[in-house]
Order: C-alpha cells, then sequence, then structure tokens
C-alpha cells in the first residue's frame, strides 16, 4: 500500500472530524478521572501521586501513564490553571473539556499510525482494482472506524486508542518479524495500564519460543539446541530498561508497596457495577434464578439470603446466594486454565506470527472471561485484533461479525442518557452494516460468513434492545427492578462472547488449520 494513500487520509481525517463533534455530548466519571490526574502529576510531588486521595479517583495505572499524565499537563495548562488545581474536585470549565477532548483526539495520532502499520502486513488480493473489496481498506475502516472506541473514548471519555496504537503497532511488529522492536512497544504498552498484562502469556511464549530459539527440526519441533541466550539476554534487557525508567523514582523513593497497592486492589468484587457479558455474568444469574426458586419452593429463606448487592449497581464484594462465592484466586486459576491450551499451542506447533495473533486473542478473552473485576470495554481487547484476521479468513470473519456485534451492543449502557441513543444507535448500525458487507464481499467465493443459529442469535439483540429501550421504560417494571435492562444486556450478550471463545479455540486448536505465513 502506498505512502500516501489518499483513501486513508480521507479515513482518518473523516473519523478525527467525527469526534470532535462529539466534545459536547455525555461524559462519564472518567472525565473527571484524568482531570484529577492531570493535577495530582502537575501539582504534587513524585511521592504523593499514589497516596493522594482528596477525591475518590485515585491515581491507579502505572507510572508510565502518570508521566503520560505529567506531559499532558504542561499543555493543560495553558488552557485552564484551574483544572489543574487537585482540590477542584469535578471541574468542567469549557477550556477544560476542549483540551481534555482534543488531547483524546490528538494522542490517536498514534493509533492511526498504528493502524497504517497494520495494513502493511495484510495481503492484498490479486487483480482488485476496487478499492472496496481491498482488505488493507476494509481493516482501516474496521479499525479506524470502530464503533466501541469511538463511544468509549470520544463520548464516554477515555484513552483506549493511544493505548491501543502501542498494542496494534507492537502486534505490527511482530508481523513484519521486528520483534525486538514488538516487544519495546509491549513493555511499553504495560506500563501504561497493567490490563494487558491479559495478553502478556501471548507475547512471553511467542518471543520464547519463536525467536529465541532460531531453528526447528523438521518435524516441526523445537531444536533445543538452537537457543539463543543473546537474544533472550536483548529482551529480558528491553523489559528491565523499560521498567526502570517508569517504577524506578517510584522505587528510589521507596514507594513502590504503595504504587502496587493502587495497581491492584480485590475489594471491588467479582464484578463491575455494570456485569461485563463473561462467564461470571452468566454463574450471577444462575444464582439469582436459584435463590429466587429455592424461596418459592421454600427451600430457602428470603431473610437469610443478602440483599440483591449483585443487581445493586455498586462496586463492592458481594456473597452468592446458592453457588459458591468465587474469589480472586479462582478467577486467577480459570483465567490460566483458560490460555493455557492456546499458549502450548504456539508453543508446540509454532504458526508463524499470525498464530501468535490468534494466541493473543484467546488470552484476551479467556481473562476477559474469566478475570476479577472485569470491565465491560475490556472486550475491545479482543476485537480490534482479530479485525486483521478477518479480513484474511473466512472462518475468522464468520467470528469476527458473532464477537463485535455481541460485544458492542453490550457497550450500549455506558451511554444511558436519551440525548446518545441516536448517537449510539446509528453509529453501531453503519458500522455493523459496513463490517457484514465489507467482509461478505471479500470472502464472496468461500460461502456465507454466518451460520442460521448465528443468525438468529444476532437478530435477538435487536429484541434486547427494543425491550431494554423502549418497553422497559414505559412498564411498571422500571421503579422495582430498576437494573433488569443491565442484567439482560449482559447475559444474552455473554453467550455470544462464550461462543466466539469456544470457536476461537477450535479454529486454533484442529489439526488441519493452516495459519497464513508471512
Amino acid at each position: 500500500m502506498a505512502v500516501a494513500d489518499s483513501w486513508f487520509v480521507s479515513l482518518s481525517v473523516g473519523v478525527s472530524l467525527l469526534k470532535c463533534l462529539f466534545f459536547h455530548a455525555y461524559r462519564s466519571t472518567d472525565f473527571e478521572v484524568h482531570r484529577n490526574w492531570l493535577a495530582i502529576t502537575h501539582s504534587l510531588p513524585l511521592t504523593r501521586w499514589y497516596h493522594e486521595n482528596t477525591s475518590e479517583w485515585t491515581l491507579d495505572y502505572p507510572p508510565l501513564f502518570a508521566w503520560f499524565e505529567l506531559g499532558l499537563s504542561q499543555a493543560a495548562q495553558h488552557f485552564d490553571r484551574n483544572m489543574l488545581q487537585v482540590e477542584n474536585l469535578n471541574y468542567a470549565s469549557p477550556p477544560t473539556v476542549l483540551f481534555q477532548r482534543l488531547s483524546v483526539v490528538f494522542t490517536d495520532l498514534l493509533f492511526i499510525f498504528a493502524v497504517r502499520e497494520c495494513c502493511r502486513c495484510v495481503k492484498e488480493q490479486k487483480g482488485s482494482r476496487d478499492v472496496w473489496s481491498r482488505p488493507s481498506f476494509v481493516l482501516a475502516v474496521l479499525l479506524l472506524w470502530n464503533f466501541g472506541l469511538l463511544i468509549v473514548d470520544h463520548i464516554h471519555f477515555q484513552y483506549n486508542g493511544f493505548l491501543f496504537g502501542f498494542l496494534l503497532l507492537s502486534v505490527a511488529k511482530h508481523l513484519q518479524s521486528k520483534h525486538l522492536q514488538g516487544a519495546l512497544l509491549f513493555a511499553v504498552l504495560l506500563n501504561l495500564k497493567h490490563i494487558y498484562l491479559y495478553v502478556a502469556p501471548a507475547y512471553g511464549v511467542y518471543l520464547l519460543r519463536s525467536y529465541c530459539f532460531t531453528q526447528d527440526n523438521a518435524d516441526g519441533s523445537i531444536r533445543w539446541r538452537s537457543f539463543s541466550p543473546l537474544r533472550l539476554l536483548a529482551l529480558a534487557a528491553i523489559v528491565t530498561s523499560v521498567c526502570a525508567l517508569s517504577f524506578g523514582p517510584f522505587v528510589a523513593a521507596g514507594q513502590l508497596p504503595q504504587v502496587l497497592s493502587r495497581l491492584f486492589p480485590f475489594k471491588r468484587g467479582l464484578c463491575h457495577a455494570y456485569w461485563a457479558p463473561n462467564i461470571w455474568a452468566l454463574y450471577n444469574v444462575v444464582d439469582k434464578a436459584l435463590a429466587t426458586l429455592g424461596v418459592r419452593l421454600k427451600l430457602l429463606q428470603e431473610a437469610e439470603l443478602p440483599r440483591a448487592s449483585m443487581t445493586g449497581g455498586l462496586v463492592q464484594e458481594f456473597q452468592h446466594s446458592v453457588l459458591p462465592s468465587i474469589s480472586p484466586s479462582v478467577t486467577l486459576v480459570c483465567t490460566l486454565l483458560s490460555i493455557l491450551p492456546a499458549a502450548a499451542s504456539i508453543w508446540w506447533r509454532p504458526r508463524g506470527a499470525r498464530g501468535f495473533l490468534r494466541c493473543l486473542l484467546l488470552c484476551a478473552l479467556g481473562s476477559f472471561m474469566f478475570g476479577w473485576h472485569v470491565h465491560e470495554k475490556a472486550i475491545l481487547l479482543a476485537i480490534l485484533p482479530l479485525s486483521i484476521l478477518a479480513v484474511e479468513s473466512r472462518e475468522d470473519a464468520g467470528i469476527f461479525l458473532v464477537l463485535t456485534t455481541t460485544g458492542h451492543y453490550s457497550l450500549f449502557p455506558l451511554l444511558f442518557t436519551p440525548a446518545e441513543l441516536p448517537i449510539k444507535v446509528c453509529l453501531m448500525l453503519m458500522f455493523t452494516v459496513f463490517s457484514f458487507t465489507a467482509l461478505r464481499k471479500l470472502h464472496s467465493s468461500q460461502g456465507p460468513l454466518l451460520r442460521p443459529l448465528e443468525v438468529v442469535y444476532l437478530l435477538g439483540l435487536a429484541v434486547v434492545g427494543v425491550a431494554s429501550d423502549v418497553i422497559f421504560p414505559l412498564s411498571p417494571w422500571q421503579q422495582r427492578l430498576p437494573f433488569l435492562p443491565l442484567l439482560a444486556t449482559s447475559v444474552y450478550c455473554s453467550v455470544g462472547v462464550c461462543y466466539s471463545f469456544m470457536r476461537l479455540y477450535v479454529s486454533l486448536l484442529k489439526p488441519d488449520a493452516k495459519s497464513k505465513q508471512l
């Protein structure tokens, strides 16, 4: 793909202008979270960054993100210095809103560059002159115009595009066989936001197996004598150097235990206030159903059961009523077991960088499915990288359509104000229609992308949407069961996410699977 392809420039400029239209839309508490972090890093000495608790939104990202906030604050002071005062809680003057919204759009330039590199890595179809039939064009739209990123970053408010820029750029470097650059970018990413530990096993196993071991036997098995200590030392030096730059000043100041306590809090409960669509949402609803049935059959006493803490909309620890309560250690074991086959697969049957990418997806989804206090927004960690495989493989395209439609719909409750309803509906419809149309055109010679039951399931999302946003607000249940739409959305979407997870595993583990090699 030529460096100056006009269509890529047009897509990038167009989506950036669209983001600017959302400056005065609804914004979540994350807007105040990042304003507070700007103030903390700008106004206080380093030794107080991870101790400051004037606001409930304390600094809980790794140090490199704190340095990033400090850098942003140098520009923020030219818009409104009052936003940099720690005591100015919930401060949102027009210049403050303008700066913070602009900062997300500006830092997305890294994401745009990363998408450009990913587009270089996909194979173009021979003889295709129609830009709409080019895998690189379809991939650029799926990434740059991703519905989830648009609403989470530019309406709800976060910096995921900036962070995903590092992830996608790292993946692109591995696809280009530039493994040290890929490792460096991922090390930086981990020190910006530790949620990317979800996919660290994929990086560790892949780099050890395919970079540190330089040769295989004729049957594809590992040649142990080909191990390169120098390559391992190079990787270790990269990780150590980045961590030293990030954490070093806090270690020197004796702040490391405090920093770690902020990064890994375990008193927030199994599920977020709004359940992520994973296995624990299904577990919670089964527990709730068993408790209700037990009370009706007089096998349980209602007074002895915990009150509806799971559906109370609060971030807190709670006990299940009938099923065993889940601890952080249980979720850790379940997560490790869910990603172990994927990691073992690329160790014993390495299939190039695309085998690594498939393992990365399964690590992301496994952690999303079984992790502790998972946020619903973490589904993007699987959706975005899967876009690369979707433009190259019919089977992956089908999985992508199920996962992206389900995962994106599960984000709807993040924008709950009436003014944003038409925005989120229109944006998702446009993105979904494009995804179905473009991927079907790319793989038109290979049969249908979806199975009949998958089509029926996805159509059910429309039923859930109408029931939640149209019928439920007019029903008497709105007062008695205000969180019923959230529960219905999480549980229904959990089925699609679980199904996509299983299909990805089947595609990885089946003996005749053949990944495309670089």
